[in-house]
């Protein structure tokens, strides 16, 4: 990268060691994080007008001489108050500054100064409050309107950026920072080819810095953005189509197709697979039996039935001789996977094994029931050939596996990076820490990287440089543009359908005047042997000592408040239990191990209940200030009953009706495409909030422009097009540089 670019903050005028500090807190370090800083938003101080011309309230910039300046204390000696006149040879006006005494040192009497603000009417005349200011001239030489150059100001009289701030740093010192680099800006400097530039009508670099930071006009601030935007993208998708193309030169298990044995299994299933099932397991069937790693997403709705699909892959594997692992967030959905998944193979003789914390179970020809982890490890250890499905047990460091070839995730978003790359890396005996806040929020691209070179020393029967299969599995559905934009160095398959004779879920939307029908209904549905969820948004009430506006907009069913009430007033006869994140991992697998049981009526959550448990006796979905989450969400939680043959009903509450959100909830109430839904929730709410949290690494611009989906298209066309020319990028050293700053900038190098 040229050499402007890396500049340390700390070498540049007027940084010193307190400002050096405040930048750190914004990631700022360099030039080219400074640059990449970009505003949030504009105010719009364009409206340049003489004194005479500001007759009624609005926002205007205007140039003057401070006739007079002072400040004083307001009458409760808490406030400071400064006051001052501006003239022009066309008229005077007043104008009025709170909380900021200095002005009256830094805005002298008989400077010229441009203003740029809201004019306000107060007793029966007109002036500034708290405009912004720039002194022009300081020793009294009389500047004109025409004289001024606009275009050299930082904060008024145009499109004025706006930046994300931190504590003792506003946007005011961002922008006599980046005002002065603008003009240093290496004109040859464009990691976009300049063949896609012309192709896609997008600004050069230079340009686009210059009108991203201090616009022109609106249109010229939004053609920088979507060039911004689209360099992010097109940076995204090459990274991945790289690392899609340097998979293929890796070496893995040549899992023979026996479609014979295949069809056996599918012809004692007690349903048929539906038509996108049976795409999906073809995928991975001729995924498998490859020379070089699968790497695919199953991404699937709730309870679309992407277990069996995976199920194919295990069995076709472990028939081969070959060793397979299943990997879950929890206990209780592992040893869901472990029931399900030993009923289907036992007729076929694959051997099936549970690792979880304390406890070691198998379902094989000799052996049934409990055994001791010691003896489990040393089956792995002597080539056996079996599927092990586990937790966070399995990738313990004195687990090794001796033959394996083919390692699924579920839920792969619950997994760390480290985490999964070392269960496959199984032979370097490193120590996996416990899953964490800070590994949950690791975008899955990520983990694809580190498989891959993690994976380079993997050894065993296998032989040296083999690299299992890897297929990870998601319930969430995933709008297309979001997975080819974040997953587009994986293969992806998608089920749409649900498995046919499952009943469609009752959804209704009711208000706070009928739940006493609600909880009878609940009652009855208990007494019939059926159980409830309810889920709310909040684990506590808010702090009482909000102001008014801030407390009714957090003003949400809390779920420790709920569960006092259900299980002590409304619900005093049932078995009534609570689950939340802040519960530790041992008693949240327990209360969720109770429900599955059948051991708990109702359960009171908040969004932690566990998305892929099977539970069939649930029955009743409902969810608290449904308002409070996106389609996707709500999605879900519904996914959580109607698992079985009974009927189930989803009962969605909210007493809000601001903005359509009664509208949206009807409208989810007769929708039941995941995929649809997802697609609404990414328009509406934006990709970060789709996923609950940002996707850690990954630019806010590049996040925030996944919406279009003809940009997210136009870059993964161009990023193939850049790699069929040229796969190792020589010809385009720019373009390399910035792609092995993105890779720095999201942790992969």
């Amino acid at each position: 990268m040229d050499a402007f670019f890396e500049q340390s903050i700390s070498d540049l005028k007027g940084v010193g060691a307190y400002y050096v500090k405040k930048l750190a807190k914004l990631g700022i370090k360099t030039v080219w994080d400074l640059l990449w800083h970009f505003p949030n938003r504009y105010e719009d101080f364009s409206n340049f007008v003489s004194i005479r011309d500001i007759r009624e309230p609005g926002v205007y910039s205007t140039l003057g001489i401070v006739e007079k300046i002072k400040t004083r204390r307001a009458w409760h000696k808490r406030m400071f108050i400064t006051e001052g006149v501006l003239y022009d040879k066309t008229g005077a006006i007043d104008v009025i500054w709170f909380g900021q005494p200095y002005l009256a040192r830094s805005i002298p009497q008989g400077c010229a100064v441009v203003v740029s603000g809201k004019v306000v009417a107060r007793d029966n005349k007109i002036l500034f409050q708290s405009p912004a200011y720039e002194v022009i001239e300081r020793h009294g030489r009389t500047v004109s309107a025409e004289e001024l150059k606009t275009e050299d100001l930082k904060h008024t009289a145009g499109l004025i950026p706006v930046y994300p701030e931190t504590r003792g740093l506003t946007s005011r010192g961002i922008r006599f920072l980046i005002k002065p680099l603008l003009g240093k800006i290496p004109k040859t400097y464009d990691s976009i080819p300049k063949a896609v530039l012309r192709s896609v009508k997008l600004m050069p670099f230079d340009q686009a810095m210059r009108e991203i930071h201090f616009p022109q006009s609106v249109e010229l601030a939004a053609e920088a953005k979507r060039r911004f935007a689209f360099e992010e993208l097109f940076v995204l998708q090459t990274t991945l189509l790289q690392y899609r193309k340097q998979n293929q030169t890796l070496h893995a298990p040549e899992i023979k197709q026996d479609i014979e044995f295949i069809k056996r299994i599918l012809a004692s299933l007690p349903f048929e697979l539906t038509k996108t099932q049976k795409q999906a397991a073809w995928d991975i069937i001729k995924d498998i039996s490859n020379p070089y790693p699968m790497n695919r997403l199953l991404n699937g709705d709730v309870g679309s039935g992407k277990t069996i699909v995976a199920a194919l892959g295990i069995a076709a594997t472990v028939h081969a001789g070959y060793q397979a692992v299943v990997l879950a967030p929890t206990e209780i959905l592992a040893r869901q996977h472990f029931e399900k998944l030993s009923k289907i193979f036992e007729p076929f003789a694959i051997e099936t094994a549970l690792l979880v914390s304390h406890e070691a179970r198998i379902t094989s020809e000799g052996l049934h029931g409990a055994i001791t982890k010691q003896a489990l490890k040393t089956m792995l250890r002597q080539d056996k050939s079996l599927c092990v499905i586990g937790t966070h047990a399995v990738i313990q460091k004195d687990v090794l596996f001796s033959n394996l070839a083919l390692v699924i995730v579920d839920e792969q978003h619950r997994f760390g990076v480290n985490q999964r790359a070392a269960l496959l890396h199984n032979s370097n005996h490193t120590h996996t820490p416990e899953l964490s806040e800070q590994d949950v929020r690791q975008s899955e691209k990520i983990l694809h990287k580190e498989l891959h070179d993690t994976l380079e020393n993997h050894s065993g029967s296998l032989g040296r440089g083999m690299t299992p299969h890897f297929l990870s599995m998601s319930a969430t559905p995933i709008p297309r543009t979001l997975a080819l934009a974040l997953w587009g160095d994986l293969d992806i398959s998608f089920i749409r359908e649900l498995p046919q004779g499952r009943k469609k879920i009752i959804s209704k939307v009711l208000f706070d005047y009928q739940r006493e029908e609600l909880y009878a209904f609940i009652k009855k549905q208990v007494s019939d042997g059926r159980q409830a969820f309810v889920i709310c948004p909040r684990i506590e009430k808010p702090d009482e000592g909000l102001s008014e506006p801030q407390y009714l907009a957090l003003d949400t069913k809390a779920v420790l408040e709920e569960y006092e009430k259900l299980s002590k007033i409304v619900f005093p006869d049932l078995r009534v239990g609570l689950l939340h994140g802040k519960l530790k991992s041992e008693l949240k697998e327990d209360v969720m191990k109770k429900f599955s049981q059948g051991e708990l009526d109702v359960l009171v959550s908040t969004s932690v209940v566990e998305v892929g448990v099977d539970i069939p006796n649930a029955a009743v979905m409902v969810i608290e200030g449904a308002d409070r989450f996106g389609l996707a969400q709500l999605h879900q939680f519904r996914g959580r009953v109607g698992r079985g043959a009974y009927q189930s009903y989803c009962f969605l509450l909210s007493s809000l009706d601001a903005g359509g959100i009664q509208k949206r909830l009807q409208g989810f109430a007769k929708a039941f495409d995941g995929f649809k839904l997802a697609e609404q929730d990414l328009q509406i709410r934006g990709p970060g909030e789709f996923f609950g949290v940002k996707q850690s690494g990954i630019p806010d611009l590049a996040m925030h422009s996944l919406r279009d989906i003809e940009l997210v298209m136009c870059a993964h066309t161009y990023a193939e097009a850049i790699l069929k020319k040229d796969a190792t990028l020589e010809s385009y050293p720019m373009l390399q540089e910035r792609i092995k700053e993105f890779k720095t900038e999201i942790h992969l190098e």
